[in-house]
């Protein structure tokens, strides 16, 4: 991707022939969302993923004693389409050890591949906790190149989560702390309790953010106010999260502490009804756009356009405008 990008910028390459093949696996993957066949699965599983799949997760992993620390929920009704990534590692506040990143990984993979799926919501079982970020007990038992291999596929993973092709949100009722936030940050959108308290913290434990956050913090809410928090280790509660922009939307905690997860939810449904390939394709064109100069940005929103033009998405939204009534979309 990045000697694509680069080849954009030079004198010997055609804008037009690279971004086509920058775009090229966003065309796949738009043209799975176009071909769907009404099955409403997961992706490689005989079972539809409705409620919650713990059976499916159990039986994806090849030690088959693993505890299930990392769950799927699909919503049903008129919140069909919504798919909420439960994170439930009770015992190590959803700390991301070696099984709770494996089933991460599986289930990620899973996602990227399911038309069905419109929105995705990241949210916490674990009260008052969102993730406490690693490991420390299984991390001390590592050695230096085990270590920095762990940190990798770490990485990695939130990569995965950032390249989900839906709009994602993470929804924080507790602690964030390192990796959990970067878990936070990987993901499109954030809403948060004002009693959440998150922070990359790995300073203070003579390390740095090591999976995305030393460069998604910085692209979120400024070079200058990214290098106080991370050489602080500043823990920052929800309101001042969201004055500064590392959250979309902040509320008081309520009785059962779920109330970021509530207000994740209200903005699910704000995005649930837009048109699916729309939406991918408006993700598409902002994530790569914004690495890129403003020239070859705008060619990449072109290229993006041009998916939804021939879709009978774009031609319903015409005649719901005209015709005065809400948008039927299928995804088509």
């Amino acid at each position: 991707m990045t000697t694509l990008l680069r080849r954009v910028a030079g004198p010997r390459c055609s804008s037009w022939r690279c971004l086509d093949a920058i775009l090229r696996e966003s065309h796949s993957r738009t043209t799975n969302l176009l071909s769907r066949d009404g099955a409403r699965t997961l992706t490689g599983a005989s079972r539809p993923l409705t409620g919650y799949s713990r059976g499916y997760i159990r039986g994806q992993h090849t030690e088959a004693a693993d505890p299930v620390e990392v769950d799927l929920k699909r919503l049903e009704g008129g919140d069909d389409g919504i798919v909420e990534v439960l994170m439930c590692r009770h015992k190590a506040r959803n700390a991301l050890g070696h099984v709770f990143v494996s089933q991460m990984r599986e289930l990620m993979s899973t996602l990227s591949h399911d038309s069905t799926v419109r929105v995705v919501v990241f949210r916490s079982l674990v009260p008052k906790v969102f993730c406490a970020g690693a490991d420390l007990k299984e991390r001390a038992l590592m050695n230096n190149t085990e270590s920095d291999l762990f940190v990798h596929g770490l990485r990695s993973l939130m990569t995965q989560i950032a390249s989900l092709p839906v709009p994602t949100i993470a929804a924080m009722d507790g602690v964030a702390l390192g990796g959990g936030l970067e878990l936070a940050l990987a993901c499109d959108l954030r809403t948060a309790a004002y009693s959440a308290q998150m922070g990359l913290i790995e300073t203070t434990r003579g390390l740095l953010p090591g999976a995305g956050g030393s460069q998604r913090l910085p692209r979120m809410v400024g070079i200058t106010l990214a290098k106080e928090l991370i050489f602080t280790g500043k823990r920052v509660g929800g309101q001042t999260a969201l004055e500064m922009g590392l959250v979309n939307r902040a509320v008081e905690q309520n009785q059962t502490g779920d109330a970021a997860y509530g207000e994740a939810l209200s903005l699910a449904r704000e995005i649930l009804p837009q048109a699916p390939i729309a939406l991918r394709m408006a993700k598409e064109a902002m994530n790569r756009g914004v690495e890129v100069d403003i020239t070859s940005a705008m060619a990449i929103e072109r290229m993006c356009y041009a998916r939804v033009i021939p879709t009978r998405d774009r031609q319903e939204g015409m005649a719901a405008f005209i015709e005065k009534r809400p948008p039927r979309y299928t995804g088509e």
